[in-house]
């Protein structure tokens, strides 16, 4: 049986690809304690085990899921990505670069004091930075190096091993620094400082709170009576003045028996029926003293609730307290505010400006959700085809520029047609949230993508390396284990300082611009939690926009370096 396993694997590499995936993905999800190994290690470490009986696979195969992987994070990043460079995210921005240059750095100078080749120094940067995405263009750095094939493949072989020895501490120490050490450098309690935060950004918000994701609205009848005094305001001076500082909306009116269209110069009268929505706690309080109506048609009002993608530029910036006084907002209730391509929840405060590409998860009638959609973007409902003419289109344009060899002092360099589909899916990104009529990828085919597109890359390489990774563990070395703590531990221990000193980050969001530059979403959160906030989630897309791009890029900068 053994014998006709490894024969028909041997023969039929695609079956040891999806095996390999199936095991990656079981192990990666397993948790010992709080800490799992994540799929891309648990994926490599699979094919390593699964590439020791000796199997071939051709490179095209790598290739293609990679470039495709590659697409997918440019087109997640893009709008961050493009915003941070060009609008008042450029703080934050220029501080990835900063920290991402540091990341690159330690990295150097590991390689330089250990004398390791570009092999050695580009699993490391993989694995100390945990940016996965960096092997395949350190890959196609070294295929395009000058070196012999044999040469090529023996650094090649090196990658998987530096990766694998440093993955671990990359992902367990980056958070740990981040929240053990970071409120220690700053100087700070983080708890209260995204307390006073949150207080500073609740400015203008009502005294029962302000749009929040938990307090449950309801749409009631009510009966005008005669001298209350709503009789002779208009629908507008009714929902300003009958509750202050509250968002309250008369969404239909029955007068003299009759259902009428409902405007802002409605008058009211007594003995009119009135549908409001608002919060449950104000309609029972306080309206609740009036006559409340059980009256069906009027209550039977389509109710929606939808993600929208901001686009509208006028709106980009805005507070959400300016925003919920444009009146395309009106009747329309926010829950939730998602952001970049992690889709990290972001604070619901009066003070918290939109940006360009959110994902509002907005709550309220039919009709005014589609005003709503029609003002600020569009609506992002489920859908489930990908338009394939914009993504093909865009990566072989992508690829063909970044194809292009420059000889710079005798050395090619070339972003290579990885570099340029994640170019090229940043700049699609970006496009989709201004012009959005040009087609959509799905979630869904985004994590396909991602996830699957990123770990059959890792797939291939962990087989490929299989028969070699034992004789690369000897050659590497246990001292990379500890450069890998250096290469971790070094610019996590500096970017709170220059998040303090240089760029004058306030502290609450600070630790979350140090791991979006690290491109660390579990650090993020594990900081979250410490703060009991969602404060720092607020400096975290901008950094990761741009340190996932150059942190991807490092891959083949390091190669470049050491050749």
């Amino acid at each position: 049986m053994w014998d006709y396993i490894v024969e028909t694997l041997r023969a039929n590499p695609q079956l040891a690809i999806f095996a390999t995936l199936a095991v990656g993905y079981w192990v990666g999800a397993k948790k010992f304690g709080s800490f799992s190994l994540g799929a891309v290690t648990g994926t490599l470490l699979a094919g390593i085990l699964i590439g020791q009986i000796g199997i071939d696979i051709s490179g095209q195969v790598k290739s293609i899921f990679f470039i495709m992987f590659l697409f997918a994070v440019g087109f997640g990043v893009g709008p961050q990505f493009v915003r941070g460079i060009a609008t008042d995210g450029a703080p934050q921005a220029l501080f990835a670069v900063v920290v991402s240059a540091l990341c690159l750095l330690g990295v150097y100078i590991a390689a330089i004091v250990s004398g390791y080749g570009p092999g050695l120094a580009a699993g490391l940067l993989a694995g100390s930075q945990t940016i996965s995405a960096s092997i395949g263009l350190a890959t196609d750095a070294i295929n395009t190096s000058g070196m012999t094939p044999e040469q090529a493949q023996a650094e090649l072989d090196l990658i998987p091993v530096a990766y694998a020895i440093t993955y671990l501490f990359g992902t367990v120490g980056t958070g740990w620094i981040l929240v053990f050490f970071g409120p220690k450098l700053l100087g700070v309690n983080l708890e209260e400082e995204c307390a006073r935060y949150e207080r500073e950004m609740s400015v203008g918000a009502p005294e029962s709170g302000f749009m929040s994701a938990r307090r449950k609205r309801e749409l009631r009848a009510y009966r005008v009576q005669e001298g209350g005094k709503a009789v002779g305001l208009t629908v507008s001076q009714a929902e300003t003045t009958l509750a202050p500082g509250e968002r309250v909306f008369v969404e239909g009116i029955r007068s003299g028996g009759t259902v009428i269209e409902v405007t802002p110069d409605t008058v009211l009268k007594a003995g009119d029926v009135v549908a409001v929505t608002g919060r449950r706690e104000l309609l029972v309080n306080t309206l609740g003293q009036g006559v409340e109506v059980d009256d069906e048609d009027l209550l039977n009002v389509p109710v929606e609730a939808v993600d929208v993608v901001l686009t509208n530029k006028a709106l980009d910036g805005k507070t959400l307290a300016e925003a919920a006084a444009d009146p395309h907002a009106r009747g329309v209730f926010l829950n939730s505010i998602r952001r970049g391509s992690a889709a990290v929840n972001i604070p619901v405060l009066p003070q918290t400006k939109l940006n360009r590409g959110d994902i509002l998860r907005v709550v309220g009638t039919k009709a005014s959700i589609d005003r709503f959609i029609a003002a600020a973007g569009f609506a992002d409902r489920p859908v489930t085809v990908t338009n394939m003419t914009l993504v093909g289109l865009a990566i072989l344009i992508g690829g063909m520029i970044g194809a292009y060899v420059l000889p710079i002092g005798g050395v090619p360099i070339t972003l290579s047609t990885s570099g340029g589909a994640l170019i090229a899916g940043i700049f699609v990104g970006w496009l989709r949230t201004i012009k959005p009529w040009i087609g959509n990828v799905p979630q869904p085919t985004l994590w396909f993508m991602n996830s699957v597109g990123l770990n059959v890359f890792i797939a291939i390489v962990g087989i490929s390396s299989g028969p070699t990774f034992i004789s690369g563990l000897q050659q590497a070395g246990f001292g990379i284990f500890f450069w890998g703590l250096f290469a971790t531990a070094m610019p996590m221990l500096l970017a709170p300082l220059v998040g303090k000193y240089l760029f004058r980050f306030d502290p609450a969001i600070n630790l979350g611009c140090c791991g979006g530059a690290r491109t660390s979403t579990a650090s993020v959160a594990m900081v979250g939690e410490v703060a009991k906030s969602d404060v720092p989630m607020l400096g975290y897309t901008v950094p990761y926009a741009v340190s996932n791009t150059l942190l991807t890029l490092w891959g083949l900068v390091i190669v470049l370096l050491l050749t």
